[in-house]
């Protein structure tokens, strides 16, 4: 726990998580593709817990729109942003704390539990299993869970294709290629089959896996790229159309599961 804070803390201290999500094109189409399917499944005036909130993009965005959220964010730095991003905002309320202890909530909630952000760096399948087993707990019967989650093959390609790749298949694959996690790694990422096995047998109804920034962080890191704002609109309106689509998801850097509590 310590390390793993430790680590958490050098990272997010070191970069701008507040402009992740609106500086380049595929935090703005990952963004965009989330809300898209946070406001698929919401209901109205519903009750909302967003465990690992980063700096509120999300969360601020919902309480603006009128919902009732609760913002956990287990980063000092992040936290901080946060409170100051929330302003004149009454509804959304933002308290530090861990994904893997959601003791100081009740059993059966809220109506809709963002996970976004944890399981990037839960690294045990122990403590993965005790994030999502939090998380459905504090979610109502019949309420919606969206999970983030990163694919181990979409990484290598958008992170290690610059004269690395070998150092990028010892941090990421096993010798036999598989996804391999390992204590203290900052980012752990999963075959999209192996993370939705995690669910198995848990008390949740698996509704869709979609991927939410496409390729594009590859095709940004091309000095060559260029997107205005007619072709990211419409590049945005064929992402929707196709980002569920099995044979697509591993191309994705970040991926949303989304299930409803039974």
């Amino acid at each position: 726990m310590e390390k793993r804070v430790e680590i958490l803390n050098q990272l997010y201290n070191s970069q701008n998580e507040n402009g992740r999500l609106c500086n380049s094109r595929h935090g703005q189409l990952e963004y965009m593709t989330t809300m898209h399917f946070i406001h698929q499944y919401l209901k109205a005036e519903c009750k909302i817990i967003e465990i690992g909130a980063g700096t509120g993009r999300y969360s601020v965005k919902l309480g603006q729109e009128g919902y009732d959220v609760t913002a956990l964010e287990l980063v000092e730095a992040n936290l901080d942003v946060m409170k100051k991003n929330i302003g004149y905002l009454k509804n959304v309320k933002a308290l530090q704390g861990d994904a893997l202890d959601l003791s100081r909530f009740k059993d059966n909630s809220f109506d809709a539990t963002l996970l976004l952000g944890p399981m990037y760096h839960l690294f045990t399948e122990e403590d993965q299993h005790k994030a999502l087993d939090e998380a459905i707990r504090v979610t109502k019967t019949g309420g919606v869970i969206l999970v983030a989650f990163l694919s181990v093959h979409a990484v290598l390609y958008s992170n290690f294709l610059k004269g690395n790749f070998e150092a990028g298949l010892k941090i990421n694959l096993d010798e036999n290629y598989k996804a391999t996690h390992f204590d203290n790694q900052v980012f752990t990422a999963f075959e999209v089959s192996d993370f939705e096995q995690l669910f198995a047998g848990k008390p949740v109804e698996h509704i869709t896996t979609a991927g939410t920034d496409s390729i594009l962080e590859l095709a940004e890191n091309r000095k060559d790229f260029k997107m205005g704002d007619h072709d990211f609109n419409r590049f945005y309106k064929y992402h929707l159309s196709c980002c569920e689509c099995r044979e697509l998801l591993a191309a994705s850097n970040h991926l949303l599961y989304i299930c409803k509590k039974n």
